[in-house]
This record gives C-alpha cells, structure tokens and sequence, in this order.
C-alpha cells in the first residue's frame, strides 16, 4: 500500500499558510480547521516550514502570551521531512517514528499535493489488518 491510497482516500485538501502571519492567527485557523498542523509556502507555494501545536507550545512556555505576537516563521520546522505519493505506507510510518513527527507533507514535483498525518497513517493500517482477518477467515471456514 502507498501514500496515495490515503490521499484518494480522505482528499487533497490541504490548510497552507504564509510565514508572515502570527501565531495567534495560525492557531486560530487550527482550531477552527480542527488540525494539528499546517504547512507554510512562500510566494511561489513552495513548502518553507510545518507549524504543529506543539511548536505554538514551545514558544508560549518560551516567551509566554507574547509568543502569540511572533510570525509562523519564527516558529515553524523549517527542515520540512516530505514524502511521495508512491511512498509506501510502512515507509511513511517509519519516517514518522525515526523524526518524531505526526504530519507528513506529500510532494511532487517539489510541489505540495496532500498531507498525511500519524493517524491517517494508523486508521490505513487498521483497516488493512482487519481486511485481511476476515479473508483468512473466509479461507478457512471454506476449506474445513
């Protein structure tokens, strides 16, 4: 199974932001969207950086509520780790485990086309075990 499987799955959707905007609004668009993270593009809609909840964290126990007033770009992940489309799924999850991250940008061609998250990840493999219990059942309650 790979990425892509997941992106038809759950849609291409992805919140962006530009890295000039405060923390304070970012947060905003999080909770409003319901995400834990967004990724922030430049002027071309190239991928700059990943703000998560947990870096918005970091800078508030940093700086305290003044933090809130400090761009995205102060505080987002500027080494953003991507994936492919074609990227296999355990791949993807084992990136997600070495780099202690939740979200994964998909790109192609440099350019963004999705975001997986940890528990996209997770659901994806559930539903594949569970898939594949009920076929070996099947088979075994047809041979005996």
């Amino acid at each position: 199974m790979i990425v892509e499987q997941i992106l038809n799955d759950k849609g291409r959707e992805v919140i962006t932001l530009r890295a000039g905007i405060t923390l304070k609004d970012a947060a905003i668009l999080m909770d409003e969207r319901k995400i834990g993270a967004v990724v922030a593009l430049d002027e071309d809609d190239r991928i700059v950086g990943v703000l998560s909840e947990r870096d918005i964290v970091r800078q508030v126990a940093r700086h305290g509520a003044s933090a809130l007033e400090m761009t995205v770009g102060s505080a987002m992940t500027r080494a953003v780790v991507t994936v492919h489309a074609s990227t296999a799924i355990d791949e993807a999850m084992q990136t997600m485990t070495d780099r202690r991250i939740r979200h994964l940008p998909v790109v192609h061609n440099d350019r963004l086309t999705g975001v997986v998250s940890i528990g996209d990840l997770v659901k994806w493999k559930i539903a594949e075990t569970e898939a594949e219990a009920k076929a070996m059942k099947s088979y075994l309650s047809a041979q005996f």
